[in-house]
């Protein structure tokens, strides 16, 4: 299978929404964001969906979003921040996408969210940026272009992504 989609990784509040709308725009692509995806469909909040059905089943609900997603082509998708415990599922997004993560500080991306409210897998016990620290390998792992979103806006990050990638969809 052609990798015809991309998929935008990293952790929540690190713009990938907004990138990704951006992104999605300049390639005539449809957008997908599976947090969104998965509060539309239950009606909840993701940290009400996570306090309902704890971080196991929560990590299944989210793969199943990211695979459903995967069934149409020409996406930009921005699946939630905890698609790296999935083994799975990232290997899903490498055979179907570009993976993109889009990196920046912890205490950036700390700064822009409300850890209390977010729904963040794998908080309990940890502080945000030990957390951060422990993903950023797996996204590393998982990704085939990393983009330092640091002092960026979504326009310029959506710029410098389609300058990487525009021979590898086309």
């Amino acid at each position: 299978m052609e990798r015809k989609n991309i998929a935008l990784i990293g952790m929540a509040g690190v713009g990938k929404s907004s990138v990704g709308e951006s992104l999605a725009k300049s390639l005539g692509y449809a957008f997908v964001d599976t947090d969104k995806q998965m509060e539309n469909e239950r009606g909840k909040s993701l940290q009400k969906i996570l306090d309902e059905v704890g971080e196991e089943k929560f990590l299944t609900i989210e793969a199943t979003a990211v695979r459903s997603a995967l069934n149409a082509e020409n996406i930009v998708l921005a699946p939630g921040g905890s698609i790296v415990y999935s083994k799975d599922a990232v290997a899903l997004l490498k055979k179907a996408s570009i993976i993109i993560y889009l990196s920046a500080r912890a205490e950036t991306i700390e700064k822009r969210i409300d850890t209390a409210s977010r729904g963040i897998i794998g908080l309990k016990g940890k502080s945000f940026v030990e957390l951060y620290a422990e993903r950023k390998i797996l996204y590393e792992k998982a990704a085939d272009i990393v983009i330092n979103g640091e002092e960026k806006s979504p326009r310029e990050i959506a710029e410098e992504i389609l300058e990487k990638i525009i021979t590898k969809i086309k």
